[in-house]
């Protein structure tokens, strides 16, 4: 199984020595408004986002209106919906004659443009505007679409929420066959924004996708509020985040509650790029701005008493003090003073140095 363990999405390197991609899913947040959607893109860009993404689909191409129906009642986070599941599908669905002016528009506010399509036909009609494809959880078993996505030989980004094992990697090996440009995301497909939900991220998930895909890129498709689950992500190797936005979490629509606002969103990446600089390489060695701490914090073998020349060092000569002086004998080292003889006369509190018995 072969793909690349870097790749570009535009300009922006995705690899794992690369700064954290971060997506800014508008999603449904345009509220059918043209204008609310250019706002949107230069909120995001301006907050720190490298993409702003959008999802193109019909009510038709993506619900049955007489399934949800059938099924009695709506369920989970569709519940507080006002509207059918059907004419909510239809309220959100983003007019395609529209994908030219966000592309334009992401251009000018220096950031990707990219969608997740719901459906064939719309995959060919976006394709000459993005650069990579997202693929959503809901849509990880309908591999028809995942392979035409690879098969345009773009990146791929597949959130895997409300799945097990077995159908992530039929996903991931049916994208494969096609393009070696793959992001796979966990994910935990809830929308109830209930802080109940931190109980099902599952983040160590990222390790079982290391183990089994060794050098994949990795991310997280998150929908909690917040940004405790993204800063724990990217300390476990996650490099592309995706986050629902929008400009006020007080507005009506069915994603503005769990969404990340500029402010927060701003929040998230300042603290992100700190945990990025925190991660270092592994290993561990006495860091650049320790080197005074060593002297200053460590302990060395001091004198309890004036001591002429010659005279042969007993426990009772000596104690362990800080500071520690470069070249000073350290208190592990005490049995190499211990029984030995001063070359010279030392004071009280000298640090005994290598050289000096």
């Amino acid at each position: 199984m072969k793909y690349n363990k870097a790749f570009n999405i535009n300009k922006n390197k995705i690899s794992l020595d690369s700064p954290t991609y971060f997506i800014a899913d508008i999603a449904a947040n345009h509220d059918n408004d043209i204008e609310k959607a250019k706002e949107l893109i230069w909120l995001a860009a301006e907050a720190g986002a490298d993409a702003a993404k959008f999802q193109h689909f019909t009510a038709k191409t993506i619900v049955s209106d007489y399934g949800f129906k059938s099924l009695g009642g709506k369920m989970s986070h569709q519940s507080n919906w006002e509207k059918s599941v059907y004419e909510t599908y239809e309220d959100a669905s983003l007019n395609i004659d529209w994908t030219d002016t966000l592309l334009q528009t992401c251009k000018e506010a220096n950031i990707d443009f990219f969608t997740s399509p719901y459906s064939i036909p719309i995959v060919d009609t976006v394709d000459p505007y993005v650069p990579a494809y997202k693929v959503g959880s809901g849509d990880i078993t309908y591999i028809e679409i995942i392979e035409h996505m690879a098969q345009k030989g773009k990146p791929v980004l597949l959130a895997t929420g409300a799945s097990n094992f077995s159908d992530v990697k039929r996903a991931v090996n049916s994208i494969l066959k096609h393009t070696r440009d793959i992001a796979l995301m966990q994910c935990n497909t809830n929308y109830t924004a209930s802080v109940e939900n931190f109980n099902y991220i599952n983040l160590n998930v990222l390790n079982a996708y290391r183990k089994e895909f060794p050098d994949m890129i990795l991310g997280l498709s998150d929908h909690t509020k917040g940004d405790t689950t993204v800063l724990a992500a990217i300390a476990l190797g996650a490099r592309v985040i995706e986050k629902h936005f929008t400009d006020d979490n007080n507005r009506k629509g069915p994603d503005h509650a769990f969404s990340m606002n500029p402010k927060s969103w701003r929040a998230m990446v300042d603290r992100s790029r700190e945990v990025e600089m925190s991660m270092g390489t592994g290993i561990k060695i006495v860091e650049g701005n320790e080197q005074e701490s060593v002297i200053l914090q460590r302990r060395c073998i001091r004198l309890t008493k004036n001591l002429p020349a010659n005279h042969i060092i007993t426990e009772g000569d000596i104690e362990s003090l800080r500071p520690a002086p470069l070249n000073s004998y350290l208190p592990f080292e005490k049995d190499e003073v211990l029984g030995k003889a001063l070359k010279k006369a030392k004071d009280q509190g000298d640090a005994i140095f290598k050289g000096d018995i």
